[in-house]
């Protein structure tokens, strides 16, 4: 069973930057809108990534981790592509095509694999922060956070970025009980390493290893 992890933040607020730290080998990166790494570090990196070509590296996965940015483009890019359709069928079929991505991670990929989607928010009527999706016509059909065990939020404070763990009733974040502290450096790898030590998902392998 993999893991996906959701990392909401506004543009430039270091969702991107938070893999900085990062070796290539460790990650691979789905660019869906093909936009320039905002560091100098050359990690692996597939542009303009679409449905098809994610669900044909994870089917096969040869890494432990994958990060999906920025997520809340499939469905903008979907949108575009059949603008001209009338009707709210395109709605529901745009949210099951995201909510089928996360379910294929869910029961199609290794246990030991964590698939970070970094998504941008919007603001509800309430004033809650959420993840940005295509309006409230798709929002009836698919609530994107209730789809994660996992939720974090890139916060700027001054000149210091983090991440904000749990939910003080003006977003959606949310995370297992210890996992991390309510706020966090904003280092996605640190993030990962954190993930694998609470559920064991390193010690699960070498159990494996000495099963085989």
């Amino acid at each position: 069973m993999g893991i996906p992890v959701l990392v909401l933040g506004a543009s430039g607020s270091g969702k991107s930057t938070s893999m900085r730290n990062f070796d290539e080998k460790e990650i691979s990166i789905f660019n869906v809108a093909g936009k320039p790494l905002p560091f100098r570090k050359k990690l692996p990196i597939v542009n303009n990534a679409t449905y098809n070509i994610i669900y044909k590296v994870l089917q096969n996965p040869k890494k432990k981790t994958y990060v999906i940015d920025d997520s809340q483009y499939l469905m903008a890019f979907e949108s575009f592509d059949h603008a001209k359709e009338t009707g709210y069928t395109k709605f529901t079929n745009m949210a099951l095509n995201f909510k089928n991505l996360i379910s294929f991670i869910i029961t199609q990929t290794p246990d030991d694999c964590i698939v970070y989607f970094l998504h941008h928010t919007e603001l509800t009527d309430s004033g809650q922060i959420k993840a940005k999706t295509l309006g409230k016509m798709l929002d009836n059909q698919l609530t994107v956070e209730g789809l994660f065990s996992i939720v974090l939020m890139t916060t700027v404070e001054g000149s210091e970025h983090y991440f904000v763990t749990q939910s003080d009733g003006s977003n959606t974040c949310k995370s297992p009980m210890e996992m991390f502290d309510m706020k966090i450096d904003n280092d996605l790898k640190l993030v990962d390493e954190t993930i694998r030590d609470y559920w064991e998902l390193n010690n699960n392998n070498k159990n494996t290893e000495k099963e085989n």
